[in-house]
């Protein structure tokens, strides 16, 4: 895993001008890899390339980039892992003679670009990656990014006349290093991020600054900064993939398991290469325990696989994975952490991840990334079974509420809106203690608030969706400034041959929730100890087999990822695993009323909300009052409203981060 940064401009004249920024914005980096780090500039091109390199296939200096290819037409800088690059080579190794220099997945896609395209080698390539190429031939610039997501990658235009240039780079921190940054915040970004704990792509919070998308790639000259003009193609589709998979199910439920036990074997088994010591998170849930299941399967020696426990009652979920380490005999690391560390975590957060975010599983995964890399370089990860199988609660809950509601004349559905708008906090916890109710509830607690405003108002199982995926209606949000629903969440144009509510649900959570909220979440939490991830249920072609799968093979009886439980009955006793699906939460709303108060109180102060310019003090203020108070929860609401205010704090201490990582940054790393 690396770090990586570029500057594209029709108007520098001399490498000097090229070289200081493109040296700040590569060491903004460091944390993404502290192996080694080098830049290529070219300043006849205007072009400059950047690279840290945190070294996992070939640490040798063959592996070093920014990588030219053999003939000389190309440069890259690339992050992330091509696991089949060995196949590669090999269909390469057919069609001609190469003399290969070293080992390393850069040095395969350089050669496979110039044999067979870029477009074409990005479509036999298997693996996650972001990565800048630079076409010397031809003086243009190729930025790609994998088909999930897993990677990030940010591009835009900063400076104004002479100083104006494209950038691009792993994180906002090494677009801001460059002395031209001065970007302001897009306020229809802030009111984006209020409603999702995210910014959507393509935007980010910048002005003129973007993600590239999932599965494409851009393309842009020197000519074009001037114009702001660049070209961006899409090499995969995943709805395309969701209809072919439609149209084609495997309707042979033995086959069907078979297949798709074999497809992540083999994923796993591609994901285990690698020339350093490899892991896995497990916390004793379905995904995790799968992929730590296929991986013990694979290895002569126990894997390593770690968790962490709270001491906070109904959030410790360390047994779990403990039992289900024992029983599949791994190396098993559990570190217990105490309150005030997991709290102070806290402060660092807007620094770690460098552009407002708000799910609140970002500390323990913040945590549990640390403990890993003190004995690990690469951990994998069970994310993205819930997308790809059925696993989230809204799959089962938000069908069967839409065809309840369905029924009620929208008058009534208002009606009952607007009681449920009204109960306060003490009414539900003295409803979730009758005997048989609570558990019937417990679903429904934290979504009561989300719908209430939209019954009323919902047509379709997709509006109860976007009220269950959302904090905030777009009118409602506390941000002043306009807002703009124009991103792939609000109008993704889904096919209408996507039928299935549960199936469309899924749907716009791959296209949406996966690549902005959770894979975001894991990469920026790794990154910042130097920790490479990998997600072997997001080889794409486990998801192209998971769309023909039958609906029933993911949700039965209530219950989802019912293929996945199936595979990894074969490994671990059901008991071990079957319990209520939890997620990786901490008591945030308790802390904001008890230890986090301070913390809470002076950034959601008056002063500090009128200072930063973006938030309506007085919508914001009875929110925390009310919650503070008890009278209503308002947990995740606040956390979106504190992470972002943190953030513009952090803004205004300190810019990118230079240098090595400090004892503070690598707290639990000791």
């Amino acid at each position: 895993m690396c770090g990586i940064a570029g500057i594209l401009s029709d108007l520098y004249s001399s490498g000097a001008r090229l070289e200081a920024p493109i040296g700040a914005m590569t060491k903004a980096l460091y944390l993404r890899g502290p192996d080694a780090g080098a830049t290529f500039v070219e300043p006849e091109a205007g072009v400059a390339l950047g690279h840290r390199r945190l070294a996992i296939l070939d640490l040798s200096e063959r592996g070093a980039q920014p990588m030219r290819s053999a003939c000389g037409r190309y440069v890259i800088v690339f992050n992330g892992e091509i696991y089949n690059h060995l196949d590669l080579r090999r269909e390469l190794g057919a069609r001609r003679e190469v003399m290969w220099r070293g080992t390393s997945d850069t040095e395969t896609l350089l050669e496979c670009f110039v044999e067979f395209g870029i477009a074409e080698t990005l479509k036999k390539s298997v693996g996650m990656f972001a990565l800048g190429l630079w076409d010397r031939r031809d003086r243009r610039l190729i930025l790609a990014r994998d088909r999930f997501g897993e990677k990030p990658l940010y591009y835009g235009f900063i400076g104004r006349g002479k100083e104006k240039a494209f950038v691009f780079g792993s994180e906002l921190k090494a677009l801001r290093a460059h002395p031209a940054f001065s970007n302001p915040i897009d306020s229809v970004a802030v009111n984006l991020f209020l409603q999702y704990c995210y910014v959507p792509a393509p935007r980010s919070i910048y002005e003129d600054i973007f993600k590239l998308e999932p599965g494409t790639t851009l393309t842009l000259n020197a000519e074009d900064v001037s114009t702001g003009r660049r070209r961006v193609e899409r090499y995969w589709d995943y709805q395309a993939v969701i209809l072919a998979g439609l149209a084609a199910p495997l309707l042979d439920e033995r086959e069907a398991l078979e297949r798709l036990e074999a497809a992540l074997s083999d994923a796993v088994a591609l994901q285990l290469v690698a020339d350093v010591p490899v892991g896995a998170f497990l916390s004793g849930g379905i995904d995790s325990s799968t992929i730590v299941a296929l991986m013990q399967a694979r290895s002569s020696r126990p894997t390593q696989t770690f968790t962490i426990g709270f001491d906070e009652a109904g959030f410790d979920e360390s047994p779990h994975a403990r039992e289900v380490a024992r029983h599949l005999q791994t190396d098993h690391h559990e570190i217990r952490v105490t309150p005030e560390e997991t709290r102070a975590i806290v402060p660092r957060l807007p620094e770690t991840y460098d552009e407002p975010f708000a799910d609140s599983s970002q500390i323990p995964t913040s945590i549990v990334c640390a403990v890993a890399r003190r004995s690990v370089t690469v951990a994998l990860s069970g994310d993205a079974g819930d997308e790809l199988l059925g696993g989230y609660n809204r799959y089962v809950l938000g069908p069967s509420l839409w065809r309840r509601l369905a029924f009620a004349p929208a008058p009534l559905r208002a009606v009952l809106g607007g009681v449920m708008a009204q109960l306060p906090s003490a009414a539900w916890d003295v409803a979730m203690r009758m005997p048989g109710l609570g558990g019937k509830l417990a679903p429904f607690r934290d979504k009561a608030y989300k719908l209430a405003p939209v019954l009323g108002s919902m047509r379709s199982a997709d509006d109860m969706y976007r009220a269950l995926a959302t904090e905030w209606r777009e009118q409602d949000a506390p941000a002043l400034g306009a807002s703009d629903m124009a991103t792939r969440f609000e109008n993704p144009s889904l096919d209408p041959r996507i039928r299935a509510p549960a199936e469309r649900m899924m749907a716009f959570d791959a296209l949406t929730y996966l690549p902005d909220d959770i894979l975001t979440k894991v990469d920026r939490a790794a990154m910042s100890v130097s920790l490479e991830t990998r997600v072997p249920l997001l080889d794409h072609r486990i998801a192209e087999l998971a769309w023909r799968l039958p609906l029933s093979m993911k949700i039965r009886d209530g219950v989802g990822k019912w293929a996945l439980r199936q595979i990894l009955y074969k490994h671990v006793p059901r008991e071990l695993v079957e319990r209520p699906k939890a997620g990786f939460a901490i008591p945030i709303g308790a802390w904001l009323r008890g230890p986090l108060r301070d913390w809470a109180d002076e950034l959601l102060s008056e002063p500090a909300l009128r200072a930063g310019g973006h938030l309506q003090v007085e919508a914001v203020r009875r929110l925390w009052l009310e919650h503070r108070s008890g009278q209503r929860n308002w947990t995740m609401r606040l956390w979106n409203l504190l992470m972002f205010q943190a953030w513009l704090e952090a803004q205004g201490r300190s810019s990118a981060s230079p240098g090595p990582p400090t004892a503070r940054q690598l707290y639990y790393n000791q």
